[in-house]
């Protein structure tokens, strides 16, 4: 005996609905059946069927439908609308540093608006650990000491590295850095190398 797929309750209901979606949209419109038969080349029966459930509607007859009313086929099987997409995390504020995460799930790449006060007077120690880093100014100067560099960032300059190299970054001067940070395991690199263009 075959199995009946979970998701076959939600099947139903969807194409359940279909019907009676299909009769608001052509009454809606003014349109009679034997006008949406000439439209469709489908023939009236076969639409009065659809609209009323006595036929179970297959993309072969919805297609056609769909054209002749010049509307997307998700609105006549009333596909869910997507969840909403903003990113509703807490700033994370630590040391000078107030980091807005941008990503919501956990795992894999990360993505983070950081605001970094100005640099305290402590020593800029440089530390090492798993993953890789992308970096691009927004606002102020990042001073960015990766092994035996030491550089200097300003708006619209990008920076990545491995952070199994020593680093350490934070404002270049008594001004706040404003800065995008990505990271992420290792192998998942962003590539992004460019210096914009100076007009």
């Amino acid at each position: 005996m075959k199995e009946k797929s979970q998701d076959a309750p939600e099947l139903d209901a969807v194409l359940t609905g279909v019907g009676p979606r299909l009769r608001r949209l052509r009454k809606d419109r003014g349109v009679t059946l034997a006008a949406l038969a000439e439209a469709t080349g489908i023939s009236v029966s076969t639409l009065s069927r659809l609209e009323s459930g006595g036929r179970r509607p297959s993309l072969e007859l919805l297609l056609p439908i769909a054209r002749a009313h010049e509307v997307p086929l998700d609105d006549l099987v009333g596909a869910p609308s997507p969840g909403d997409p903003r990113v509703r995390a807490k700033p994370i504020v630590h040391g000078g540093k107030t980091s807005l995460p941008l990503t919501g799930r956990p795992g894999g790449l990360q993505a983070y608006k950081v605001v970094h006060e100005k640099k305290d007077e402590g020593p800029c120690e440089q530390r090492t650990h798993e993953g890789y880093e992308w970096l691009y100014v927004l606002s102020g100067r990042l001073r960015l000491r990766l092994a035996d560099h030491d550089l200097v960032l300003g708006p619209g300059e990008a920076a990545e590295f491995d952070t199994r190299l020593p680093h350490w970054f934070g404002p270049a001067g008594d001004e706040p850095a404003e800065y995008l940070s990505l990271f992420g395991p290792q192998g998942e690199r962003m590539h992004v190398r460019a210096r914009p263009k100076r007009s």
